[in-house]
Protein backbone atom coordinates (compact mmCIF):
# COMPACT_ATOMS: atom_id res chain seq x y z
CA UNK A 1 0.00 0.00 0.00
CA UNK A 2 1.01 3.60 -0.22
CA UNK A 3 1.86 5.45 2.92
CA UNK A 4 -1.84 7.17 4.15
CA UNK A 5 -2.48 10.85 3.03
CA UNK A 6 -4.85 12.58 5.06
CA UNK A 7 -6.58 15.18 4.31
CA UNK A 8 -7.73 18.24 6.94
CA UNK A 9 -11.43 19.70 5.98
CA UNK A 10 -11.09 22.22 8.28
CA UNK A 11 -14.47 24.82 8.30
CA UNK A 12 -16.70 23.78 5.36
CA UNK A 13 -19.71 26.24 4.54
CA UNK A 14 -22.18 24.82 7.23
CA UNK A 15 -21.10 24.51 10.24
CA UNK A 16 -21.38 27.85 12.59
CA UNK A 17 -19.95 28.81 16.34
CA UNK A 18 -23.56 27.67 16.83
CA UNK A 19 -22.65 23.64 16.50
CA UNK A 20 -19.70 23.81 17.91
CA UNK A 21 -17.49 26.68 19.50
CA UNK A 22 -13.90 24.82 17.87
CA UNK A 23 -14.80 25.99 14.54
CA UNK A 24 -12.07 28.03 13.00
CA UNK A 25 -14.00 31.30 11.19
CA UNK A 26 -11.18 33.89 11.06
CA UNK A 27 -8.51 33.49 8.51
CA UNK A 28 -6.10 33.56 11.50
CA UNK A 29 -8.33 31.14 13.07
CA UNK A 30 -8.14 28.81 9.89
CA UNK A 31 -4.56 29.03 9.30
CA UNK A 32 -3.67 28.23 12.98
CA UNK A 33 -5.59 25.19 12.89
CA UNK A 34 -4.48 24.02 9.28
CA UNK A 35 -1.01 24.37 11.17
CA UNK A 36 -2.31 22.04 13.91
CA UNK A 37 -3.26 19.46 11.90
CA UNK A 38 -0.52 19.57 9.72
CA UNK A 39 2.16 18.64 12.76
CA UNK A 40 -0.10 15.76 13.53
CA UNK A 41 0.51 14.15 10.08
CA UNK A 42 -2.70 15.98 7.32
CA UNK A 43 -0.72 16.44 4.11
CA UNK A 44 -3.73 18.12 2.22
CA UNK A 45 -6.24 21.03 3.41
CA UNK A 46 -9.34 21.16 1.97
CA UNK A 47 -10.16 24.96 1.87
CA UNK A 48 -12.91 26.76 2.65
CA UNK A 49 -13.32 30.40 3.80
CA UNK A 50 -15.56 33.10 5.78
CA UNK A 51 -16.41 36.32 5.48
CA UNK A 52 -15.80 39.12 8.76
CA UNK A 53 -18.86 37.56 9.99
CA UNK A 54 -18.01 33.84 9.98
CA UNK A 55 -20.26 33.75 6.63
CA UNK A 56 -19.40 30.99 4.21
CA UNK A 57 -17.74 32.94 1.33
CA UNK A 58 -16.02 32.28 -2.17
CA UNK A 59 -14.31 35.47 -1.96
CA UNK A 60 -10.87 35.56 -4.07
CA UNK A 61 -8.81 38.10 -2.17
CA UNK A 62 -10.25 36.06 1.45
CA UNK A 63 -8.59 32.99 0.05
CA UNK A 64 -5.46 34.37 -1.54
CA UNK A 65 -4.88 35.74 2.00
CA UNK A 66 -5.45 32.45 3.60
CA UNK A 67 -3.47 30.52 1.08
CA UNK A 68 -0.07 33.03 1.46
CA UNK A 69 -0.55 32.33 5.20
CA UNK A 70 -1.02 28.19 5.39
CA UNK A 71 1.85 28.09 2.62
CA UNK A 72 4.26 30.32 4.57
CA UNK A 73 3.43 28.33 8.00
CA UNK A 74 2.61 24.72 6.98
CA UNK A 75 5.88 24.54 4.09
CA UNK A 76 4.99 21.71 1.80
CA UNK A 77 1.72 21.26 2.69
CA UNK A 78 -0.73 20.57 -0.41
CA UNK A 79 -3.40 23.52 -0.49
CA UNK A 80 -6.97 21.53 -2.07
CA UNK A 81 -9.77 24.83 -2.48
CA UNK A 82 -13.60 24.19 -2.27
CA UNK A 83 -15.35 25.13 -5.80
CA UNK A 84 -18.50 23.73 -3.80
CA UNK A 85 -18.52 26.97 -1.87
CA UNK A 86 -22.12 26.71 -0.51
CA UNK A 87 -25.75 24.87 -2.19
CA UNK A 88 -27.01 28.53 -2.51
CA UNK A 89 -23.95 30.03 -4.85
CA UNK A 90 -23.74 30.68 -8.51
CA UNK A 91 -20.68 29.31 -10.68
CA UNK A 92 -19.03 32.50 -10.72
CA UNK A 93 -19.22 32.88 -7.10
CA UNK A 94 -17.62 29.26 -6.45
CA UNK A 95 -14.93 29.64 -9.20
CA UNK A 96 -13.42 32.43 -7.30
CA UNK A 97 -11.44 30.35 -4.98
CA UNK A 98 -9.17 28.99 -8.33
CA UNK A 99 -7.88 32.86 -8.16
CA UNK A 100 -6.03 31.48 -4.82
CA UNK A 101 -3.85 29.62 -7.24
CA UNK A 102 -3.70 26.40 -5.45
CA UNK A 103 -1.80 22.80 -6.08
CA UNK A 104 -5.42 21.28 -5.75
CA UNK A 105 -9.45 22.10 -6.52
CA UNK A 106 -12.38 20.14 -5.79
CA UNK A 107 -14.49 19.13 -8.71
CA UNK A 108 -17.82 17.72 -7.85
CA UNK A 109 -19.08 15.60 -10.76
CA UNK A 110 -22.80 15.48 -10.29
CA UNK A 111 -25.95 17.26 -8.86
CA UNK A 112 -27.34 15.90 -5.22
CA UNK A 113 -29.77 16.42 -2.86
CA UNK A 114 -28.19 17.98 0.11
CA UNK A 115 -30.38 17.78 3.16
CA UNK A 116 -33.24 19.86 2.57
CA UNK A 117 -31.29 21.85 -0.50
CA UNK A 118 -30.21 20.69 -3.76
CA UNK A 119 -26.26 20.82 -4.82
CA UNK A 120 -26.47 21.31 -8.39
CA UNK A 121 -23.73 20.65 -10.58
CA UNK A 122 -25.14 20.02 -14.17
CA UNK A 123 -23.15 19.04 -16.23
CA UNK A 124 -22.19 22.28 -18.69
CA UNK A 125 -21.09 23.73 -14.83
CA UNK A 126 -18.50 20.64 -14.50
CA UNK A 127 -17.52 21.07 -17.89
CA UNK A 128 -16.86 24.86 -17.42
CA UNK A 129 -15.11 23.93 -14.24
CA UNK A 130 -12.68 20.86 -15.51
CA UNK A 131 -11.83 23.53 -18.10
CA UNK A 132 -11.04 26.56 -15.73
CA UNK A 133 -8.87 23.90 -14.04
CA UNK A 134 -7.05 22.46 -17.16
CA UNK A 135 -6.37 26.22 -18.04
CA UNK A 136 -4.88 27.21 -14.68
CA UNK A 137 -3.31 23.92 -14.19
CA UNK A 138 -5.01 23.00 -10.89
CA UNK A 139 -5.35 19.50 -10.49
CA UNK A 140 -9.11 18.44 -9.43
CA UNK A 141 -10.10 16.04 -6.89
CA UNK A 142 -13.27 14.13 -7.81
CA UNK A 143 -15.71 14.79 -5.07
CA UNK A 144 -18.11 12.07 -5.69
CA UNK A 145 -21.69 12.06 -3.82
CA UNK A 146 -23.02 9.25 -5.27
CA UNK A 147 -21.99 6.45 -8.03
CA UNK A 148 -22.95 8.50 -11.34
CA UNK A 149 -20.51 10.71 -9.87
CA UNK A 150 -17.49 8.74 -11.49
CA UNK A 151 -19.09 7.77 -14.35
CA UNK A 152 -19.04 11.80 -14.75
CA UNK A 153 -15.78 11.94 -13.69
CA UNK A 154 -14.43 9.58 -16.09
CA UNK A 155 -16.50 11.25 -19.34
CA UNK A 156 -14.41 14.27 -18.50
CA UNK A 157 -11.34 12.71 -18.83
CA UNK A 158 -12.81 10.88 -22.15
CA UNK A 159 -13.45 14.72 -23.68
CA UNK A 160 -9.77 15.55 -22.74
CA UNK A 161 -10.93 17.97 -19.69
CA UNK A 162 -8.72 16.21 -17.70
CA UNK A 163 -5.38 14.67 -18.16
CA UNK A 164 -2.94 13.35 -15.27
CA UNK A 165 -3.25 11.40 -12.25
CA UNK A 166 -7.30 10.73 -11.46
CA UNK A 167 -7.82 11.38 -7.49
CA UNK A 168 -11.10 10.65 -6.30
CA UNK A 169 -12.83 11.60 -2.59
CA UNK A 170 -15.95 9.63 -1.55
CA UNK A 171 -18.15 12.42 0.30
CA UNK A 172 -20.35 9.40 1.95
CA UNK A 173 -23.65 9.50 4.60
CA UNK A 174 -24.76 13.09 3.17
CA UNK A 175 -28.38 13.04 3.39
CA UNK A 176 -29.03 12.54 -0.45
CA UNK A 177 -26.19 11.07 -0.81
CA UNK A 178 -25.01 7.94 -1.61
CA UNK A 179 -25.02 5.98 2.34
CA UNK A 180 -21.93 5.19 4.32
CA UNK A 181 -21.23 1.70 4.09
CA UNK A 182 -18.75 -1.09 2.89
CA UNK A 183 -20.37 -2.48 0.50
CA UNK A 184 -20.98 1.06 -1.29
CA UNK A 185 -17.37 1.83 -0.73
CA UNK A 186 -16.13 -1.29 -2.24
CA UNK A 187 -18.95 -0.85 -5.45
CA UNK A 188 -17.16 2.62 -5.78
CA UNK A 189 -13.80 1.85 -5.65
CA UNK A 190 -14.00 -1.11 -8.45
CA UNK A 191 -15.62 1.44 -10.55
CA UNK A 192 -12.26 3.07 -10.58
CA UNK A 193 -9.50 3.03 -13.39
CA UNK A 194 -6.75 0.73 -11.22
CA UNK A 195 -4.29 3.28 -11.63
CA UNK A 196 -6.33 6.04 -9.53
CA UNK A 197 -6.30 7.31 -6.13
CA UNK A 198 -8.83 7.65 -3.80
CA UNK A 199 -10.16 9.03 -0.20
CA UNK A 200 -12.94 8.84 1.87
CA UNK A 201 -14.70 11.30 3.72
CA UNK A 202 -17.26 9.75 6.22
CA UNK A 203 -20.14 12.56 7.56
CA UNK A 204 -20.93 13.34 10.90
CA UNK A 205 -20.83 9.40 12.83
CA UNK A 206 -19.52 7.85 9.88
CA UNK A 207 -16.17 9.69 9.81
CA UNK A 208 -14.24 7.02 11.55
CA UNK A 209 -16.01 3.75 10.49
CA UNK A 210 -15.35 4.88 6.89
CA UNK A 211 -11.93 6.45 7.66
CA UNK A 212 -10.76 2.97 9.38
CA UNK A 213 -12.11 1.10 6.01
CA UNK A 214 -10.43 3.34 3.68
CA UNK A 215 -6.93 2.59 5.73
CA UNK A 216 -7.12 -1.29 5.14
CA UNK A 217 -8.39 -1.31 1.71
CA UNK A 218 -5.26 1.12 1.01
CA UNK A 219 -6.77 4.40 0.43
CA UNK A 220 -6.98 7.50 1.90
CA UNK A 221 -8.84 9.72 4.35
CA UNK A 222 -10.79 13.11 4.50
CA UNK A 223 -11.68 14.08 8.03
CA UNK A 224 -11.95 17.91 9.77
CA UNK A 225 -14.45 19.75 11.79
CA UNK A 226 -16.13 20.56 8.29
CA UNK A 227 -17.64 16.66 8.12
CA UNK A 228 -17.78 15.88 11.86
CA UNK A 229 -17.78 17.73 14.88
CA UNK A 230 -17.44 14.71 17.63
CA UNK A 231 -14.14 13.03 18.40
CA UNK A 232 -16.24 10.20 20.16
CA UNK A 233 -20.17 9.88 20.64
CA UNK A 234 -20.95 12.76 22.53
CA UNK A 235 -17.78 14.52 23.08
CA UNK A 236 -17.07 17.55 20.76
CA UNK A 237 -13.44 17.60 18.86
CA UNK A 238 -11.40 21.05 20.48
CA UNK A 239 -9.38 21.70 17.29
CA UNK A 240 -9.04 19.72 13.66
CA UNK A 241 -5.87 18.42 14.84
CA UNK A 242 -7.57 16.05 17.49
CA UNK A 243 -9.62 14.38 14.66
CA UNK A 244 -6.62 14.11 12.57
CA UNK A 245 -4.53 12.45 15.51
CA UNK A 246 -7.65 9.79 16.09
CA UNK A 247 -7.01 8.88 12.08
CA UNK A 248 -3.30 8.36 12.71
CA UNK A 249 -3.41 6.29 15.80
CA UNK A 250 -5.92 4.18 13.30
CA UNK A 251 -3.33 3.80 10.87
CA UNK A 252 -0.75 2.66 13.11
CA UNK A 253 -2.58 0.62 14.60
CA UNK A 254 -2.55 -1.49 11.49
CA UNK A 255 0.67 -1.10 10.46
CA UNK A 256 0.02 1.96 7.67
CA UNK A 257 2.40 4.54 7.68
CA UNK A 258 1.46 8.20 7.48
CA UNK A 259 2.54 10.25 4.05
CA UNK A 260 4.81 13.60 4.42
CA UNK A 261 3.71 16.46 2.36
CA UNK A 262 6.55 15.50 -0.38
CA UNK A 263 4.99 11.89 -0.14
CA UNK A 264 2.10 12.67 -0.63
CA UNK A 265 2.77 14.87 -4.00
CA UNK A 266 4.75 11.99 -5.04
CA UNK A 267 1.61 9.89 -4.76
CA UNK A 268 -0.52 11.96 -6.58
CA UNK A 269 1.94 13.17 -8.97
CA UNK A 270 1.83 16.40 -8.52
CA UNK A 271 5.57 17.93 -8.80
CA UNK A 272 5.34 21.49 -9.18
CA UNK A 273 5.27 23.40 -5.36
CA UNK A 274 3.73 26.51 -5.98
CA UNK A 275 4.92 29.66 -3.93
Amino acid sequence: MDKLIITVAVCGAEVTKQHTPYIPVTPEEIVQQSYEAFLEGASIVHLHVRDENGNPTQNAEIFKKVVTMIREKCRGMIVQVSTGGAVWMTAEERLQSLESDPDMATLTTGTVNFGNDVFMNSTPMIERFAEEMKKRNIMPEFECFDMGHITNALNLVKKGLVHGHLHFDFVMGVPGGIAANGRNLIAMVDNLPADATWSVAGIGRHEFPMAAMAIAMGGHVRVGLEDNIYVKKGELAKSNAELVKKVVKIAREIGRDIASCQEARQILNLKEVRK
